[in-house]
């Protein structure tokens, strides 16, 4: 299957689609068109697997971040399956952006994500 940068600007979108839901089911349903069933997502506070463990730490991000959205920085870089890209957390009400990450994912052979492993480059003092 050749691979485009089509793929992983789809399946980016998919995955900050998936982080701005806050509705359960709506959640529920992105995280399901996001991932496949059986992936996974690591950074330095969580480490699932499965659509219900990653519904949970998205939830758990809304919960401590009220009002805040995922917002994509920079450009998607990959190859093969796997793509890399930056973001930030904002305010909606100020446009801060106390925190700020950079991810890396695993696609299955449907575009679906298998595993995220996220580092985070700037996390407020507490959070």
């Amino acid at each position: 299957m050749p691979v485009t940068t089509d793929r992983y600007e789809i399946a980016v979108a998919r995955y900050f689609e998936a982080w701005n839901t806050r509705e359960p089911d709506a959640l529920a349903r992105a995280v399901a068109v996001a991932w496949s069933p059986q992936g996974g997502y690591a950074d330095p506070l969580a480490d699932v697997r499965g659509h219900e463990g990653i519904v949970a730490v998205v939830a758990a991000a809304h919960a401590q971040f009220p009002g805040f959205v995922f917002r994509r920085t920079g450009s998607v870089d990959g190859h093969h399956d796997t793509a890399r890209f930056s973001w930030e957390l904002v305010s909606e009400a100020d446009e801060a952006a106390p925190v700020a990450g950079s991810d890396v994912i695993t696609l299955d052979i449907e575009g679906r994500i298998l595993s995220v492993l996220g580092f985070l480059d700037r996390v407020p003092a507490g959070a």
